[in-house]
């Protein structure tokens, strides 16, 4: 379909997730650790194939996803790379994920005895990792699982290709809990008394916790994609999504109208209003209604009124009129506004963001991997 019959569209910069990718792998270098890359829900929106093309191509080798269709794509894209499926085996889909190449996370100790009796039936050693649960209560072995689990390893992973032994960090972006650092003690222990496969624990932000928690693969996600690992300070990663929406009609309007569903936005004075065709059915959250901006060739534009679902409204008093016009295009994420930005108007995360990008933007891809 002609990207002439969208209003709105993304940009995204391949080179720049790249870019993102090696300065994770350069806070792992010196203690020997290898970056790999958490692309589930579509590559956190932008979109897995060309994201997982130019990631590679930036030396990436262990891919992670949720689910094992997820890992199917990966797998179509590039054949030669390691794929994690972090939401364990599916009891039905065991021949699919041999056939695919992809490795479970074993999340239990049904899990294991799942592939265990997998490889039994097939006469053969089946690859699958192991998930420790340190503390954040979801997946994984349960302490009291773990215990049983290390006391008869021999016998559990009988049948069964060791690739990672991992955790998972619940507060490494908070710079003032000390949950990493008891979850560092308990995942040290394991592994030391497991005495086998290859340590994974940390994520983004655990990338910036220190060499002690690198082990052998870090899984970055949300930095690699513009997210700010490290709230506290100043975001090292850079943004790679542009988005833009046309100027669809200019409005002067004075009070005692009012803008949008509700009337909830009071004109107080003679203003110009801009409607751009974007809204909350393609990702951009209703919270963000009266809330933040949109800049135009660099002016900002704050967002006036209620986002509808495919509609947001823009003052654009302030913008030269031969910048504010009908076919002028107006931003929302870029140069000027990034996933984090947004996040906070919204009173959310940029995960929240970035895979919420909808389906009805045409997409761009610049760089290796386009």
């Amino acid at each position: 379909m002609s990207d002439d019959l969208y209003a709105a569209k993304l940009t995204i910069d391949l080179d720049v997730v790249a870019a993102n990718y090696r300065l994770l792998q350069g806070r792992l270098d010196a203690s020997g650790a290898k970056a790999g890359a958490a692309v589930k829900g579509n590559g956190y929106g932008l979109g897995a194939r060309p994201v997982v093309r130019a990631l590679h191509h930036a030396g990436c080798e262990d891919f992670f996803v949720a689910h094992p269709h997820e890992g199917v794509v990966v797998r179509d894209e590039l054949p030669n790379v390691n794929i994690h499926v972090l939401n364990g085996p599916l009891p039905d889909a065991v021949d699919e994920y041999l056939n695919y190449g992809l490795t479970p996370v074993l999340n239990s100790l049904g899990d294991i005895a799942l592939w265990r009796a997998a490889a039994k039936a097939r006469d053969k050693r089946l690859k699958a990792d192991v998930h420790i649960d340190t503390g954040m209560c979801r997946l994984g072995l349960d302490l009291t699982e773990t215990e049983t689990f290390l006391n008869d390893a021999e016998e559990y992973l009988d049948g069964i290709d060791l690739g990672l032994v991992m955790t998972h960090l619940a507060s490494a972006d908070v710079v003032e809990s000390d949950q990493s650092a008891r979850q560092l003690d308990l995942f040290k222990s394991a592994f030391g008394r497991l005495g086998r496969g290859t340590g994974s624990l940390c994520n983004s932000s655990g990338i910036f916790l220190g060499a002690d928690y690198h082990f052998d693969i870090a899984r970055p996600g949300v930095a690699l994609y513009g997210g700010n690992p490290v709230p506290h300070l100043e975001n090292p990663m850079s943004n790679p999504v542009t988005l833009e929406a046309r100027i669809l009609q200019i409005r002067h309007v004075d009070k005692p109208e009012t803008i949008g569903y509700g009337a909830t936005h009071p004109v107080q004075g003679a203003r110009k209003v801009a409607t751009v065709p974007i809204g909350y059915a393609d990702g951009f959250h209703r919270i963000g209604s009266d809330t933040g901006f949109a800049t135009i060739e660099g002016h900002k534009a704050p967002i006036v009124g209620r986002v509808s679902m495919d509609l947001i409204t823009l003052d654009v008093t302030d913008v030269p009129g031969h910048l504010a016009k009908p076919g002028a295009m107006a931003e929302f994420l870029g140069r000027h506004r990034t996933p984090d930005d947004l996040a906070k108007d919204w009173q959310t995360i940029p995960y929240e963001v970035l895979t919420g990008l909808g389906p009805r933007y045409a997409r761009t891809y610049k760089g290796a991997g386009a």
